[in-house]
């Protein structure tokens, strides 16, 4: 039962996101490093968000309730903006390194409590939003929009505050999953997509449609 437990969480908060790594970034040894640099400037970002934290903490009152929990919001809103961020520093990062990565690359009863169950799902909503959330971001950066940039950070500080209604995750799940539609929704077009290519690949008819688009004239 504790085995069937931890890997119905497991695959519920991270099959998305595992199923994109290795159908999408496992093969390609760049994409790899991209994934690796990107998860560092977002552990290091964590890292000082925690730092500043932990020091406001301690030398706070540790008795005073509502204090500690405007330390917690507070927390919580640093973290974001420090991932925002990192986000952009790692975007410029990228940008300057263009022409190295170009020569490098090769191409152009239940078992588990209803609480338990929305915590996987929340992290798992967690994760695609990071991932539309970058692709938005970088995408906002380089058009030079910056209100899709803000509206990043608005969102991600939305969905970050809205956890603070757990554990009533009806108030924080579907709010969550509505913005994570629309982040979808939005990350696919800056992407490059339309509904001419999502008719397509529904139709598997995508591959076709490359092949004829890339053939010698």
């Amino acid at each position: 039962m504790t085995a069937s437990v931890f890997f119905g969480c497991t695959f519920i908060a991270f099959g998305p996101a595992i199923s994109l790594f290795l159908f999408t970034i496992a093969r390609e040894p760049l994409r790899v490093i991209f994934l690796i640099a990107g998860a560092f400037f977002w552990l290091v970002s964590l890292l000082l968000a925690s730092l500043v934290w932990f020091i406001s903490v301690r030398i706070s009152n540790m008795d005073n309730e509502a204090q500690q929990k405007g330390l917690l919001i507070f927390g919580v809103v640093l973290s974001v903006l420090l991932q925002e961020v990192f986000r952009f520093a790692y975007y410029k990062l990228l940008k300057k390194a263009n022409e190295g990565l170009l020569a490098l690359s090769q191409e152009e009863t239940m078992p588990i409590s209803i609480r338990q169950l929305a915590y996987a799902f929340m992290t798992m909503a967690i994760i695609l939003l990071h991932m539309f959330w970058g692709v938005v971001f970088f995408d906002a950066c380089e058009k030079q929009c910056w209100w899709a940039v803000a509206a990043v950070v608005i969102s991600h500080l939305t969905v970050s505050c809205l956890t603070f209604q757990n554990p009533e995750y009806v108030a924080s799940l579907v709010p969550t999953y509505v913005i994570l539609f629309l982040m979808g929704i939005w990350a696919f077009y800056s992407a490059g997509g339309s509904l001419r290519t999502l008719k397509l690949c529904l139709t598997c008819k995508d591959k076709d449609f490359l092949l004829a688009n890339h053939r010698p004239r």
